[in-house]
């Protein structure tokens, strides 16, 4: 009962605040790039504050984290760490599933940021936009988040990676940094949440031009750790 109570309460603050801030972040936007990429990130604040002081849900991230041009290959088991990476990433390029690119609003501001959009069964040269797209962030400087998994697993499913993720690191020639983390402990899906930590933890750099089949061993052993 006192988890859905702070649950409730969360829901409320959380959006009511949020309202302010995207609207701001949408108009800060559309006047500075300086904006385009702080106004998410206050907004991504706002929502570890809520979580912090309504939830109980404290975060604890382990490692460094290199700046620049890198992939990071993240475990995904919940909502959380996908606005955790505008708040912990300088000007990130986030891939993510085409669908959500049809939210109004949210879809254009998320595509002006850099997010990178996929489309699992689109054809060759939709394939080729998504991999120039991934190359612009690379020639800014800006790292490169991914979640190789494909979808939210909950604790325990460890799925192989998809396809994608090999294709992506082979062209982009970068290393790439194993994200573990078991935030699916504390936000399951559905909508009480529980008290805790969340553990994020980087883990050593894997060299780029390693074969398929070794890339995607070593990232998959390397995420699942907290799991």
């Amino acid at each position: 009962m006192i988890q859905l109570l702070r649950s409730l309460v969360f829901t409320l603050v959380f959006y009511v605040g949020s309202v302010p801030l995207v609207a701001a972040a949408l108009i800060g936007g559309a006047i500075s790039e300086h904006q385009l990429f702080e106004g998410p990130r206050r907004w991504a604040g706002w929502f570890l504050w809520c979580a912090r002081v309504l939830l109980g849900i404290r975060l604890r991230v382990e490692g460094d984290i290199p700046p620049g041009p890198y992939l990071f290959a993240v475990k995904h088991q919940s909502a959380y760490e996908t606005i955790l990476t505008l708040w912990l990433f300088d000007r990130p390029a986030v891939v993510m599933k085409a669908e959500l690119e049809r939210i109004p609003i949210w879809g254009p501001t998320a595509r002006r940021h850099g997010a990178i959009f996929v489309n699992r069964a689109g054809s060759a040269s939709t394939l080729r936009v998504m991999m120039k797209a991934a190359q612009a962030a690379v020639a800014a400087g800006r790292p490169v988040i991914i979640f190789p998994e494909g979808s939210r697993m909950a604790v325990g499913q460890q799925p192989s990676l998809q396809s994608g993720f090999a294709g992506i690191y082979k062209m982009l020639k970068l290393p790439v940094v194993p994200v573990a983390l078991n935030s699916g402990r504390v936000w399951p899906k559905g909508f009480v949440k529980g008290p805790g930590v969340i553990t994020v933890r980087f883990l050593e750099a894997i060299p780029p031009g390693l074969p398929r089949e070794d890339i995607e061993a070593r990232v998959h052993i390397a995420i699942n750790r907290l799991d």
